[in-house]
């Protein structure tokens, strides 16, 4: 009877992804460290994967999907804020001037966050976050948000998942915003969720029990964050972990800084024609240390333009 080696049946699990050194990489890796007896093997238990989301299993250009929502949020409530008209920075989501908030920095983003995810209950804000996921569209190619997802991420978080791996979302983005979505969307449990948050606390609302969401934010999920939060939110070393920006620097090098057989990979967007092209100089998914220093750290560059087939899910 024929036999199909074990390579052979892993690369077809990974169709969307060209063969070569990168999709090697992965292989060679999942190999090393679910093979029994070897001495690169890793228990099931230990098996953790964590993924940064924006960039990395969806696009990120030409905003944050979760700024788009915050912008649709403040344009939703502005009549009944009739001085937003000349204060900032909401005078500048009212005008579409990207810019404009980003000169705002981090007490404006703060402002945003307060105003548009704030002042309700969790379920409130569950319901409203999950309609507007469902109707929103992206500016340039007028897909819902969750058609453009990267598909051969998809098929990695698969791969991983039928090997033993417990897979992770590490995001800058809001936790709670992203858990009412994400089991549908790329198969990953809104338990195994991390990111930003803001904070909440009990109370007795219209006689009900309820979670309210305060003015206040609790904890940011980026940079040196994320390794934070992945030890407060897991409890375990990652042994793999995938990104595309700087943000996602410190997860990747604390997690190849174990023990033993780890992974770090990159996505590079290097593809303008099927999706965005941007590194060095992009205000969004800015990729610049990770570019140079990643190669020698060991960690995988994937680049978009030459190791995906398809981008999105056909």
């Amino acid at each position: 009877m024929l036999m199909l080696s074990p390579l052979v049946a892993w690369a077809d699990d990974l169709p969307s992804w060209n063969d070569g050194a990168t999709k090697q990489s992965i292989l060679d890796f999942v190999a090393a460290v679910t093979s029994a007896g070897g001495t690169d093997y890793v228990g099931p238990d230990e098996r953790v994967a964590v993924f940064d989301n924006d960039g990395t299993l969806w696009g990120e250009q030409p905003m944050y999907v979760q700024l788009a929502f915050a912008f649709d949020r403040i344009k939703a409530l502005a009549p009944d804020h009739p001085e937003w008209k000349d204060t900032e920075p909401f005078k500048s989501v009212l005008a579409g001037d990207v810019a404009g908030v980003a000169a705002s920095g981090e007490k404006g983003l703060v402002q945003l966050i307060g105003a548009s995810h704030a002042g309700m209950t969790s379920d409130d804000f569950t319901k409203i976050a999950s309609d507007w996921i469902g109707a929103a569209k992206h500016p340039k190619t007028g897909k819902s948000y969750t058609e453009m997802v990267y598909q051969p991420m998809l098929e990695l978080v698969s791969y991983l998942k039928a090997n033993d791996f417990k897979v992770f979302i590490v995001s800058g983005g809001g936790i709670e915003f992203m858990r009412p979505w994400t089991q549908r969307v790329y198969g990953i449990e809104p338990e195994n969720v991390v990111g930003s948050s803001i904070k909440s606390r009990y109370e007795m609302t219209n006689g009900k029990p309820a979670i309210v969401r305060l003015p206040e934010i609790d904890f940011v999920d980026d940079g040196p964050g994320k390794p934070v939060g992945i030890y407060t939110h897991i409890g375990r070393h990652p042994i793999a972990a995938f990104g595309n920006s700087d943000g996602d620097f410190q997860m990747l090098e604390w997690t190849t800084s174990r023990p033993g057989r780890s992974f770090g990979l990159i996505v590079h967007h290097d593809d303008a024609e099927r999706e965005y092209a941007y590194d060095r100089q992009s205000h969004i998914g800015r990729l610049d240390k990770g570019l140079d220093e990643g190669p020698k750290r060991g960690w995988t560059i994937a680049s978009m333009k030459s190791d995906w087939k398809q981008v999105y899910p056909q």
